[in-house]
């Protein structure tokens, strides 16, 4: 489906400066239990530091465990007024770009600002709904991926229905998940442990030989409920 992604980027990007710009300063260091140990304020450096990146071509080793930390790290003592403030200055050109002919190629960057959104909304229990054009696009990204890597091993294909009524595959496929939106978007993320996806509605259907295919990211050990 054709989407603009540099608004879907800027949609999420606003949404979390107005609800930290309404919360009490302490909330900048609560933990976010979905990350790799960051706070809520982490997670904010991180965000404000790949635009930081992409603005200077910082690009070497590009979404990696130390490029990511390295974020983080240069904005240790920033406040998060500052963080927010440059965030917004340096996404201005990128939201330009992800709007444009070749924004595809960063349409990871548009899935990363959203799943870190879910991680701070876990932390101030205010979770907001997944809008319509990104759910519609980001689900289909993601289980289109799934789909072919199960496929490609030789496992029947399955057909992915949300409890808010998207059919992503084939009504006639042998198997079938069920689960919300919300879940469907942490789980593939890692968000969500191999148990927790085992739990989810698969028809009657074995999960166990899907599950190396489901996560884009590694999944968590443990499991995480938001």
């Amino acid at each position: 489906m054709s989407v603009d992604l540099g608004a879907l980027y800027a949609a999420a990007r606003q949404r979390i400066t107005a609800v930290l710009d309404d919360t009490p300063a302490g909330v900048a260091e609560r933990p976010c239990p979905a990350t790799p140990g960051w706070t809520v304020r982490d997670v904010v450096a991180h965000l404000r530091g790949i635009t930081e990146d992409v603005r200077t071509g910082n690009l070497a080793g590009v979404t990696t465990d130390p490029w990511t930390a390295a974020q983080v790290e240069r904005h240790r003592e920033d406040s998060l007024a500052r963080l927010l403030h440059d965030w917004a200055v340096d996404a201005a050109p990128f939201e330009e770009f992800l709007s444009g002919p070749h924004g595809a190629g960063a349409m990871r960057a548009v899935i990363d600002v959203h799943t870190h959104e879910y991680d701070i909304s876990g932390v101030l229990v205010s979770r907001p709904p997944m809008a319509d054009a990104f759910a519609t696009w980001a689900l289909g990204e993601l289980v289109s991926g799934f789909a072919e890597q199960s496929i490609a091993a030789g496992l029947p294909a399955v057909c992915v229905c949300t409890d808010e009524g998207d059919v992503l595959g084939s009504q006639d496929a042998p198997v079938s998940l069920r689960v919300s939106r919300f879940e469907l978007f942490r789980a593939a993320l890692g968000r969500r442990s191999p148990a927790q996806v085992s739990a989810f509605d698969w028809g009657g259907a074995d999960p166990a030989p899907y599950l190396e295919h489901f996560f884009v990211f590694s999944p968590r050990p443990d499991p995480l409920t938001e």
